[in-house]
C-alpha cells in the first residue's frame, strides 16, 4: 500500500516538476484549476480521509476544509482564493504523507469490521484520487501554450496514443478486474463486432476498490447489436469535417447545434486548418499532422453523437459497452475515453458510500457517460466497471468515442 501511494505521489510530482511557481499558480483556462490548487486539493482529500476520518486527527487548517472543496468554489474562480503558494503546497503534502506512513505502519486490514477499511478501501480511494487528478493535470497542462518540457512522465506522455491492434499493455487487465464474457457472440464485419446480447451482468459487487456507482452488480436484458471494434480514428473523423459535418444542422440535436453555433466549432479541440483540406494538431505545445489510424481524441458528446449520425451510426449505451468489453469484444480500449448514449444514473439498489458528493449528486440527465479510459488514465481506474462522466459540451478531456447500431 506505500509502495502505491508512493507511485501516485511520484507521479504527480514528476507531472508538476517542470513549472516554475508562477506557472504553478496561474490559471491556463476557466475550465481547469491552477496546477497547485489541484496539488493541495489531493494532500487535503488524503488527510481527510487516511488521518481524520481514520485516526480523528484534527485538521493541518480548518479553512482548507472551503478552499480545497471542489464542491465550494467551480474551477474558474479557484485562482482568486487565498490558496497556499507552490512551496506550501508541497510542504503541506509531504506532511500529510509522512503523517499517513506513520499510521499506515501500524493498521491492519484483515478481518476488519470497518468497511472503509475492508480490502483497504479508502486507501484505495485515495490512491485512485491521486491518479485520476494527474489525469486532470495532465490536461490543464495540454491546454498551455508552451511546449511541455518533458515527453514521458509517470505512465508517460506519449508522441501519440498507442495504436496497436490491441489495449496498451498496462491497461489490457487491470489490476482487481476479470473480463468475464457473458452470453454472447462476436463476428467482424465492416468494423463492427456483432453481439448476441441477452441476460448480461453489469456493474460489480466484487472490486474492492470499485466506486459506489459501479455498484450493485445487476442483470439486464440487451438486445442484439452492433459494436465498433476500434475507436473512431483520425482519418475517420477528417473525413466528417471535410464533408461538412459541422455545418449540417440535421446531424445535431437541437442542443448540440445551438452548442456548435455558440463555441464556433469547426474541429476537434486542439486541430486547425491548414489549407487543401489538411489539419494539424497541437497536443503539449507540439504541432503536428493528426496520425490517421489514432483515435480521434478531444471530441464532445454533441461532436460525438453528429459524427455518429453521420455514420449511419448510434453511440453505444453503457450497457452495450460494458457487455462488449466483458465479452472482449472491443480493441483499443484505453486510448480515448469514450463517449456512450447514457445519461448517469444510479444503478438498482444504489447506495452512497463513503460520501454522496463522489457520484450521487451528479445523477441525472445533465451529464453523460465515459467508459474505457484513456491513455492518461492509471490502471487502477481503468476497469471493465469504471463509469466517467462530463457535461456533453466537454473536449479538453482525452475523450473520442467508438460506433454502435442494432442488429438489424
Amino acid at each position: 500500500m506505500a509502495d502505491q501511494l508512493g507511485h501516485a505521489r511520484g507521479r504527480t510530482i514528476a507531472l508538476l516538476e517542470p513549472f516554475d511557481a508562477s506557472e504553478l499558480s496561474r490559471q491556463v483556462s476557466p475550465l481547469m484549476s491552477p496546477l497547485v490548487w489541484d496539488l493541495a486539493h489531493i494532500a487535503h482529500f488524503e488527510e481527510l480521509w487516511l488521518l481524520r476520518t481514520l485516526t480523528a486527527a484534527p485538521p493541518t487548517d480548518p479553512r482548507y476544509d472551503d478552499l480545497y472543496d471542489a464542491f465550494a468554489h467551480p474551477r474558474r474562480e479557484r485562482s482568486e482564493l487565498d490558496i497556499l503558494g507552490p512551496a506550501d503546497t508541497r510542504a503541506f503534502a509531504a506532511d500529510v504523507r509522512r503523517r499517513v506512513l506513520d499510521h499506515l505502519a501500524s493498521v491492519s486490514f484483515d478481518g476488519s469490521d470497518d468497511p472503509l477499511l475492508r480490502d483497504a478501501f479508502v486507501y484505495g480511494m485515495v490512491i485512485q484520487h491521486e491518479h485520476q487528478h494527474d489525469e486532470t493535470l495532465l490536461a490543464t497542462i495540454n491546454l498551455m501554450e508552451c511546449a511541455y518540457p518533458h515527453p514521458e512522465v509517470g505512465l508517460g506522455i506519449p508522441p501519440s496514443p498507442p495504436a496497436s491492434p490491441s489495449s496498451p499493455s498496462w491497461c489490457a487487465q487491470p489490476p482487481h478486474t476479470s473480463l468475464h464474457a457473458p452470453t454472447a457472440g462476436k463476428g467482424r464485419g465492416d468494423g463492427f463486432v456483432s453481439v448476441r446480447g441477452g441476460r448480461v451482468t453489469l456493474g460489480t459487487d466484487s472490486e474492492p476498490w470499485a466506486y459506489d456507482n459501479e455498484r450493485p452488480a445487476h442483470v439486464v436484458d440487451l438486445a442484439p447489436f452492433r459494436i465498433g471494434a476500434s475507436p473512431v480514428s483520425n482519418g475517420e473523423y477528417a473525413a466528417f469535417v471535410a464533408s461538412g459535418g459541422y455545418a449540417d444542422e440535421r446531424l445535431w440535436s437541437d442542443a448540440g447545434w445551438a452548442w456548435r453555433r455558440e463555441a464556433d466549432l469547426t474541429g476537434p479541440l486542439g486541430w486547425h486548418a491548414e489549407g487543401d483540406g489538411a489539419w494539424s494538431q497541437i497536443r503539449f505545445g507540439v504541432r503536428s499532422a493528426p496520425a490517421e489510424a489514432e483515435p480521434v481524441e478531444h471530441v464532445c458528446w454533441h461532436e460525438a453523437e453528429a459524427f455518429a449520425r453521420w455514420a449511419g451510426a448510434r453511440l453505444p449505451t453503457e450497457a452495450e459497452w460494458e457487455a462488449a468489453a466483458r465479452a472482449g469484444a472491443l480493441e483499443l480500449v484505453g486510448t480515448v475515453w469514450e463517449w456512450t448514449a447514457s445519461d448517469f444514473l444510479p444503478y438498482p439498489g444504489f447506495r452512497a458510500f463513503p460520501y454522496r458528493e463522489y457520484s450521487e449528486v451528479f445523477f441525472g440527465d445533465e451529464y453523460k457517460v465515459l467508459r474505457g479510459g484513456s491513455w492518461a488514465t492509471h490502471p487502477v481506474a481503468c476497469r471493465t466497471t469504471f463509469r466517467n462522466w462530463d457535461y456533453p459540451i466537454r473536449r479538453q478531456i482525452f475523450s473520442g468515442l467508438r460506433l454502435a447500431a442494432d442488429a438489424t
